[in-house]
């Protein structure tokens, strides 16, 4: 079973004592007593701490990192080698000690060696050594080299951490991850944003552990999540082998709310899923590279994805190439954001099928017929006014010219506005009459009123009829000025965070075949808004 372990690295014994008893109250499997860090390293401190370490529930890894290998450890390396005596007597389960270091020192391997049990012996064996390798700044190639080299000494387990530059660089841990851990106890981690696959997967695909950090600012390599997001937001509890692989691709995509909102609805319906950002580099390359990768290896199990900027287009394109089905109207929007994946028989991802959709524009419409208490066959002839003509108002003329919308175009570049409603054939007009607008509906596409200027609003002097219905998209804030201006006139309103919600459900029902949780999908939603504002 893999383990979730907590690396402790606090700079004093005390303070490292204290985190022991946090990381167990939070559900760690194992420590890391990470000795590098500490100030003052004498015997009677280090005894003190182990003391410690002995009470916590579940296994100790002792680590006192070399700065060449990413720790802090600048000291005499015979003073090291005694440390990691000391703490393999006073009751250490494991000892981390670098491959580097190990080969080039006959005194680390007779003493560690000696410390640690033959690896023959491993149900016995305590404290096992692991043989670790870093590197920070890149993914080597031959990554299965590199473990069959470090099994070749006398360990008991395996490890590999490296920089992912890419996300495909993760693939490639992965893939050696896999192949190791069906021979020997394998720890395989990629580092940096990049490499989050391997660290939420790592009990997918069988690896003695993955870490995770005490909070936020506490991490001991790059990309290290928290040990809350791992049980709260990754349901780490839940993980499994047949475990589905689901995200959101983009560039950026660290500050996403899709993970929080699709993972909350997976544990709702409990689907066996986990949602990840996915960080691709913004060309297309990038994109099939990523995708082709993950379909090529059904054991990863990508049910499906996410598709945010700039890669929208790039997913149609993929699509076509593939002979996959697109959605006709994202066809004729020009982009998509949901990639959806159906495994074939044949098993080598050959015949696996893909397909593409459209749901800002259903999402739109669901906000629209809820807020009008109408269907979408009801929306025929509505007057509409759109502000804005960038990708959401392409997406949203788009459903709204099907509906049978009678739709008008305003926006600040005039030629950006006309072409638009060109293509669709409805009408643009000139930025500066929107103020006078008569409408049944007014939808603002634009950013205006985002945070962190909310004081801004797309309307400042429109005198709008108590009929008219007002939908921002906008999400952040959730109340715009735009909305409370309407409100105070009569009309009546729907936020950005509808539309928001009832797009990542679209995406979810399609991946799913069930029914979206709308209720906790919104509460997630406004809870991390409201976090976020306070």
């Amino acid at each position: 079973m893999t383990r979730l372990c907590v690396p402790l690295t606090a700079d004093s014994v005390e303070r490292m004592a204290a985190d022991i008893r946090a990381a167990a109250s939070v559900g760690a499997d194992m420590i890391e007593l990470r000795l590098d860090y500490l100030r003052n390293r004498d015997d009677a401190l280090i005894r003190q701490l182990m003391a410690a370490a002995r009470a916590f529930p579940g296994e100790v890894i002792a680590t006192c990192r070399l700065a060449e290998e990413g720790g802090r450890y600048e000291g005499n390396k015979n003073s090291r080698i005694a440390l990691m005596e000391r703490a393999a007597l006073d009751g250490a389960d494991y000892l981390d000690f670098e491959y580097e270091a190990w080969r080039r020192s006959a005194d680390a391997r007779q003493r560690i060696g000696r410390a640690c049990k033959s690896k023959n012996d491993q149900e016995q064996a305590r404290p096992m050594l692991i043989l670790s390798k870093h590197d920070f700044e890149r993914t080597p190639a031959g990554l299965d080299t590199l473990f069959a080299d470090l099994a070749r000494e006398p360990c008991h387990v395996v490890k590999l951490a490296v920089r992912a530059e890419v996300i495909t660089d993760a693939l490639a841990m992965l893939d050696a991850l896999r192949a190791s851990a069906a021979k020997r106890l394998t720890i395989a981690l990629s580092m940096g944003e990049t490499g989050i696959l391997t660290r939420v997967l790592a009990k997918k695909f069988g690896a003695l552990l993955t870490f995770a950090s005490l909070a936020t600012g506490r991490e001991s390599a790059p990309g290290q999540l928290t040990i809350d997001e791992m049980w709260s937001l990754y349901r780490w509890d839940k993980m499994n082998p047949q475990t589905r692989v689901y995200g959101v691709i983009g560039c950026p995509v660290a500050h996403s709310m899709s993970p929080a909102i699709l993972n909350a609805a997976f544990e709702a319906v409990g689907h066996d899923g986990v949602y990840l950002p996915m960080r691709v580099e913004p060309d297309y390359a990038d994109f099939e590279s990523f995708v082709d990768g993950c379909i090529s290896r059904p054991w990863f199990g990508l049910g499906g994805c996410s598709v945010t900027i700039p890669h929208k287009r790039h997913l149609l394109q993929f699509v076509e190439q593939h002979h996959g089905e697109i959605e006709p109207l994202a066809q004729r929007i020009g982009a998509a954001n949901t990639l959806c994946v159906e495994p074939g028989q044949r098993g080598d991802g050959s015949d696996t099928r893909v397909s593409a959709y459209n749901t800002d524009y259903r999402g739109a419409l669901d906000a629209l017929c809820a807020g009008m208490n109408t269907s979408q066959a009801g929306l025929k002839g509505a007057v509409v006014a759109v502000l804005g003509a960038g990708g959401v108002s392409r997406a949203i003329v788009a459903g709204l010219f099907d509906c049978g919308c009678k739709v008008t175009i305003y926006n600040r570049t005039a030629g950006k506005a006309r072409r638009l409603a060109e293509e669709f054939g409805v009408t643009a007009r000139p930025w500066e009459q929107r103020n006078k607008l008569e409408a049944d509906v007014v939808i603002n596409c634009t950013s205006i009123g985002m945070w962190p200027k909310t004081d801004d609003t797309p309307l400042p002097d429109a005198r709008l009829n108590t009929r008219t219905l007002v939908f921002d998209t906008v999400y952040n804030p959730i109340d715009t000025r735009l909305l409370r201006d309407a409100r105070a006139s009569g009309c009546r309103t729907i936020d950005g965070v509808a539309m928001f919600v009832n797009q990542a459900a679209a995406q979810f029902e399609h991946w799913t075949g069930c029914r979206a949780p709308m209720e906790t999908m919104r509460d997630v939603v406004v809870g991390k808004l409201s976090r976020q504002t306070e």
